[in-house]
């Protein structure tokens, strides 16, 4: 049996090496962890976008969950009144900078964005782990249910930080990506989504604790959702993705898709080898096109 079926959709596009669109502009290791990047995804780029947090109000906080208190990072605007909320499902790297420059980006385009760090009862930093085979055990382990509880304590928190939660959405990149399709049928209240490539059909063992994959919930999604794919993704085919979307279609689902031609897994991780500039850029502006269109941003 090939490994690769044994393990989720986004870790083999994260573990099969992308060609490199540019050489040479990398960060050296002690550099990149300075700056709060994970090390376990590879070299940093040195162009990696960084996000000022003029104009707005950002931070670290935790929110009450069943075993702790779960630590999130949050941006918004400083001087908006009730902004709407989005939720960024981070990679399986943690509440790393990458995470935390894109929960920025979308305060600055006028969200209230919470990043929460739902992997925190490991008891291990994740954005300090260097080895996918230490990582992959510690994400894989994380049961749906226990997340949809996580993402649920905080859309309550946001609330209570007086976010306007009748204009929610999620995003999310890779594995935060399922989490979107997931969310997207948890949440009646949601309004929209947008999946960067999320692994669409999960292992079989993982099937205990994730009891549905996103292309088994088609029929059940409750909110547009906007899927960003790449076509060169190693982990997640077009097939797969031309599959999705024609169950969403047949149950009568509002979503849509783009896959990027030669684009590999991660095309939106500005820190990493995988980045393709073009196909981030467009994927960012259909995000908050689409994020407009259903309401949540003005």
């Amino acid at each position: 049996m090939n490994i690769h079926s044994k393990l989720p959709q986004d870790i083999i596009g994260l573990v099969t090496p992308a060609p490199v669109s540019r050489r040479g502009f990398f960060m050296t290791a002690s550099a990149a962890a300075a700056a709060g990047y994970t090390l376990a995804a590879g070299p940093v780029r040195a162009q990696a976008i960084t996000t000022d947090t003029t104009g707005l109000k950002a931070g670290d906080a935790t929110v009450k969950v069943s075993g702790g208190d779960m630590p999130l990072y949050f941006a918004r605007p400083e001087k908006a009144n009730n902004p709407p909320v989005i939720l960024v499902a981070m990679e399986i790297f943690g509440l790393h900078e990458y995470i935390k420059d894109v929960t920025r980006r979308l305060a600055k385009a006028g969200a209230f964005a919470i990043a929460p760090n739902y992997y925190f009862r490991s008891g291990q930093d994740l954005t300090k782990i260097t080895e996918m085979p230490k990582l992959m055990p510690i994400v894989n382990a994380k049961p749906d249910a226990e997340l949809f509880s996580d993402l649920d304590a905080t859309v309550a928190w946001a609330k209570a930080q007086g976010g306007n939660t009748g204009k929610l959405a999620i995003l999310g990149f890779c594995r935060g990506g399922r989490t979107v399709w997931e969310y997207a049928v948890h949440n009646k209240n949601l309004k929209a989504g947008v999946a960067f490539y999320g692994s669409l059909v999960d292992p079989p063992a993982q099937k205990a604790i994730w009891p549905k994959s996103p292309s088994e919930l088609a029929a059940e999604v409750k909110a547009p959702v906007l899927g960003l794919y790449g076509e060169a993704d190693q982990g997640i085919s077009v097939d797969q993705v031309n599959a999705m979307k024609e169950a969403l279609a047949k149950a009568k689902k509002t979503a849509e898709f783009k896959i990027y031609p030669g684009a590999p897994h991660g095309f939106h991780a500005d820190y990493r080898p995988s980045y393709r500039k073009e196909a981030a850029e467009d994927g960012w502006k259909l995000a908050i096109e689409w994020l407009k269109k259903y309401k949540v941003l003005a």
